[in-house]
């Protein structure tokens, strides 16, 4: 399915009356997961802007200890920091990597922001070296441009 196709499935999603804001999160999560070969974890870290810490939310794929991420560590913290997307090709390469599994080879990262502050995060991770492309960062985009509605 591509990812002009799966835009209206967000948005349905996001736009339910009968679900909660958690389990939209999880249906999205779901949907990307099935929908996307290349996307073998999808999951959602929120940010606590206090103790500067990332907190795990809905996700779907493997078990991860990484429940709680400082501000600044791995992938997901940098982008706290820099509020920016990250693109990670090649896990191996990357030094302030946090290895989640010997079957992730690469990661994507893409900051949620509500009323222009970074609340948290979509983080994708893969069993591909180097699956991501701008397209894949536009779309990620638009699924958190949907999800900071529900804020």
């Amino acid at each position: 399915m591509t990812f002009q196709e799966l835009q209206p499935k967000v948005i349905a999603i996001t736009s339910s009356a009968t679900s909660t804001r958690d389990e939209k999160l999880l249906a999205i999560c779901q949907l990307l997961n099935e929908s996307v070969d290349y996307y073998n974890w999808v999951g959602f870290y929120f940010a606590n802007h206090d103790t500067k810490t990332l907190h795990l939310g809905p996700y779907v794929g493997a078990e991860t200890d990484h429940t709680v991420i400082p501000f600044g560590k791995g992938i997901c913290g940098q982008v706290a920091e820099s509020n920016a997307n990250f693109v990670v090709p090649d896990v191996a390469a990357q030094d302030n990597y946090i290895a989640c599994s010997f079957t992730v080879k690469s990661e994507i990262v893409v900051p949620l922001f509500v009323n222009g502050v970074n609340i948290g995060q979509i983080d994708i991770d893969s069993h591909v070296i180097d699956p991501f492309t701008e397209a894949d960062e536009r779309f990620l985009e638009f699924v958190n441009e949907e999800i900071a509605k529900l804020f």
